[in-house]
C-alpha cells in the first residue's frame, strides 16, 4: 500500500508596513508651567513706617493683614544693645508693670520695594498727638500708595510727611505672601511672648528669679 499524499498549502502571513512617513510629535518636548511653591515666611523684623528709610506699602486688606491693638513692653537682654520687644498679655501687664511700661498700637504686613516684607507699628493711642495722628494718615496712605514716610522735625513740625512715589507703578505690587497675619506674628515673636507669671522675660522686668515649679 502506498503512503498517503501530502498536500502543501501555502500559508500567507501578513507583515506590517512600515509607516511611510516618521514623526518625531509624539516625542516633541511640551512647555509645561513651572509648579508654584510658596517661599514661607519665617520670622520678620518689625518697626514703623518711619524707620523704614525707604518707600513701603502697608497690607490693603485691613481686616486680615492689621491687627487689633496689642500690649507690648521693651525687655533688657543680656548681651543686646537694645531692649527687645516682648509682646505681653494685659492683665499680666497691668498686674505686674506700670503703664507707663507698656506699649500699646497694631501691626501690619508691610513691605519694601521688591517683597522686603516687614511688620509695621501703627499708632492706636493718643491720636490727637500730632505725630501719631500723622503717622497713621502715612500708613493709611501706604495701603494704596508706595509711601516714603520721614519727620518733619527738621522743618520745626511736629508730625511726619509722606512722599509718594513719583512713578507709582516703579515698584509694582508686592507679592503678598499667603500666610496668616497671626502666623508670621508667632515666628516673629518666638520666645518673646510673655503668657505666664513665671515667663524670664517678665521676671527680668519687676526684678524676680525664675521660680522651679
Amino acid at each position: 500500500m502506498s503512503p498517503p499524499k501530502l498536500e502543501l498549502v501555502d500559508e500567507v502571513i501578513a507583515i506590517a508596513k512600515p509607516s511611510s512617513t516618521f514623526s518625531l510629535d509624539k516625542f516633541r518636548s511640551k512647555s509645561v508651567t513651572p509648579m508654584q511653591v510658596e517661599t514661607l515666611l519665617s520670622e520678620l523684623p518689625h518697626y514703623t513706617p518711619a524707620q523704614a528709610r525707604e518707600f513701603c506699602r502697608l497690607h490693603p486688606d485691613v481686616e486680615n493683614y492689621w491687627t487689633s491693638e496689642l500690649c507690648f513692653v521693651a525687655v533688657p537682654v543680656r548681651g543686646q544693645k537694645r531692649d527687645l520687644l516682648h509682646l505681653i498679655e494685659q492683665d499680666l501687664a497691668l498686674r505686674h508693670l506700670p503703664s507707663g511700661k507698656i506699649k500699646r498700637f497694631r501691626l501690619a504686613l508691610a513691605s519694601k520695594p521688591y517683597n522686603v516684607f516687614f511688620l509695621a507699628h501703627v499708632p492706636s493711642q493718643n491720636l490727637d498727638n500730632s505725630w501719631n495722628a500723622s503717622a497713621l494718615e502715612m500708613c493709611e496712605q501706604a495701603r494704596a500708595l508706595w509711601t516714603l514716610v520721614v519727620s518733619r522735625l527738621d522743618e520745626g513740625v511736629e508730625g511726619y510727611r509722606g512722599t509718594k512715589a513719583l512713578d507709582a507703578d516703579l515698584f509694582g505690587e508686592p507679592e503678598w505672601p499667603k500666610q496668616s497675619l497671626a502666623e508670621l506674628i508667632e515666628k516673629s515673636f518666638a520666645g518673646r511672648m510673655i503668657d505666664s507669671e513665671n515667663h524670664p522675660a517678665l521676671l527680668r522686668l519687676i526684678g524676680a528669679k525664675q521660680r522651679l515649679t
